[in-house]
């Protein structure tokens, strides 16, 4: 798979335009003001492509692979860090594989393939087992673009004895959502939306339901053979990349127009600010290749019609975090250069930061990734639900 499918949509008038309106104060303050991305640039997306991207030519998508995804994904959020992370969910297709067949053709046929799809998976909730299916009643966090979803999940654990180790995930169109419950209200990342979703009483039927990271039933190499716990990591991992580099640039704009108060040298005249933002673009560049590296490593295990192996598939996780960190250390790296300027709510590079910390904090992205990643590198067992 080359990228010449992304270069050609990513660098469309229509794409351009959407990145550089998302990119204004105006519209970053509208995103922060109601805390979600509105369905105007969700409506963009959808025609632009992202969400039918990976979807398999079978059911209309374009069939395109996790590199030019991601890169599509880093673009966004280069813009603006909350819509690049509402984008990403346009690697659903990733986790909607592993529904049985007859329901992704039902799914498919119904909605065609720009679904816009959001997941409240923790915690799971039990599910009662009644007459067509599963009765579902309680509240899930996190369910990031939930506000302009079509197709929502939420992570179950039925009465049924299911005792498999990876959430089971069930789906349900959005009309039949009880209550979002907007308690997303954070530091960064503020306008995805991630609010609560609240079910009471809702039906849904066991052909509905699939096992997050699962076994697909698609024949497609990707869907088979590239793990998708670790797909889903990177596309959200990215997304800190693109800020980072946001950040670097604005940086990069400030150093020949911003003054001290004290009369010292300007930003761009000091050698110890030269030299540190070296080392961050180095730093940045560096995490971004290995990201990068890393897929393409594990796509050749995929175009040899083999599954990804455990060791690419650990440098798959071990980039994310390392990209996640790195990301968020440039970022604030940049606002320290920057002094007194980088300190105020409205300055984009504060923004920039709080974007990239909370990214940090994900659990995809935790420090026991290290451990993990060591524990293979070192020939012992990862923690279960790693790989």
């Amino acid at each position: 798979m080359t990228s010449n499918t992304l270069t050609s949509l990513a660098d469309t008038p229509e794409f351009q335009a959407l990145n550089a309106e998302i990119r204004t104060r105006a519209r970053s303050g509208e995103f922060d003001r109601i805390r979600h991305i509105p369905q105007d640039v969700v409506s963009r997306f959808v025609k632009l492509g992202v969400y039918r991207y990976l979807v398999p030519k079978a059911f209309g998508g374009m069939g395109g692979g996790p590199a030019e995804f991601c890169r599509m994904v880093e673009t966004i959020a280069y813009h603006d860090g909350s819509a690049g992370w509402v984008a990403s969910f346009g690697m659903n297709p990733m986790y909607l594989a592993a529904l049985p067949l007859d329901t992704l053709h039902e799914i498919y046929r119904q909605n065609g393939p720009d679904i816009v799809f959001a997941g409240g998976i923790f915690p799971p909730q039990t599910a009662e087992v009644v007459p067509g299916g599963y009765r579902l009643n309680g509240r899930w966090k996190f369910s990031s673009g939930c506000m302009c979803a079509t197709i929502l999940g939420v992570g179950i654990i039925p009465q049924t004895g299911d005792a498999n180790p990876l959430p089971r995930m069930a789906l349900l169109p959005r009309a039949q959502v009880t209550e979002i419950d907007e308690t997303w209200d954070t530091i960064g990342y503020l306008a995805t939306g991630s609010h609560d979703l609240i079910l009471k009483d809702v039906v849904v039927a066991p052909e509905y339901t699939f096992i997050r990271g699962g076994k697909p039933n698609l024949d497609e190499p990707f869907f088979k053979f590239y793990p998708s716990l670790s797909f889903a990591t990177q596309v959200l991992s990215i997304v800190g990349a693109g800020v980072a580099r946001a950040a670097l640039d604005a940086f990069y704009e400030m150093t020949g127009s911003y003054k001290a108060v004290t009369g010292a040298p300007s930003i761009g005249e000091r050698p110890l600010t030269l030299a540190e933002v070296g080392k961050l673009e180095a730093e940045l560049r560096a995490a971004r290749a290995f990201f990068y590296e890393a897929i393409e490593e594990a796509m050749t295990d995929v175009e040899n019609g083999k599954r990804v192996s455990v060791y690419k598939t650990n440098n798959l996780r071990l980039s994310c975090t390392h990209i996640a960190r790195v990301s968020a250390e440039v970022a604030r790296g940049v606002q320290r250069l920057t002094g007194m300027a980088g300190i105020y709510r409205n300055h984009p590079i504060a923004r920039m930061v709080n974007d990239t910390m909370v990214g940090t904090q994900h659990a995809f992205m935790g420090d026991i990734t290290y451990q993990n990643a060591g524990s293979i590198f070192c020939g012992r067992e990862p923690l279960p639900g790693y790989l």
